[in-house]
């Protein structure tokens, strides 16, 4: 006698997902593939080129930041990829995402010295990212709420 389980498969059919899922998948694809490209252009630029602010910003940031940053973009993009394949594996993905977003700009709070060094413009655009990453996260959890993951 053979057993199904709730996480195979042949549990439960998967419902057909809507043109605007697709779209909005794609759409998270190319954000986390944004996200990365600024990582390698980052991690890999040379400092000394930078104006002094931003390269003082660099200079107070610590590893756990740069460590959150890489895990935000790499595993979101993975999360989003398995958004567009309509994997269930893609929900803790995005959230582990979106908590290293928190902690990469919850930093700039919990360093004073880099809170001295970033201007309060600079703000705006980690609070835009946050709101992304939680949109998609929630946009997984829609989904498999719905039936359209497997």
């Amino acid at each position: 006698m053979t057993e199904i389980h709730a996480d195979n498969d042949l549990a439960a059919p998967v419902r057909p997902a809507p043109s605007w899922f697709t779209a909005a998948a794609v759409a998270a694809i190319l954000f986390e593939l944004f996200g990365c490209i600024a990582y390698v252009m980052q991690v890999t630029q040379d400092r000394s080129q930078l104006p002094l602010d931003e390269r003082m910003m660099w200079n107070y940031t610590p590893w756990w930041m740069v460590a959150a940053y890489a895990v935000a973009v790499w595993v979101g993009l993975a999360g989003a990829v398995g958004l567009i394949l309509r994997r269930r594996w893609s929900i803790p993905a995005l959230g582990l995402s979106l908590l290293a977003v928190i902690v990469q700009f919850g930093g700039i709070y919990a360093v004073p010295r880099l809170r001295q060094v970033t201007p309060p413009s600079a703000l705006l655009v980690p609070l835009g990212i946050i709101a992304a990453a939680a949109a998609i996260y929630a946009l997984a959890h829609h989904a498999n709420h719905r039936g359209w993951l497997r």
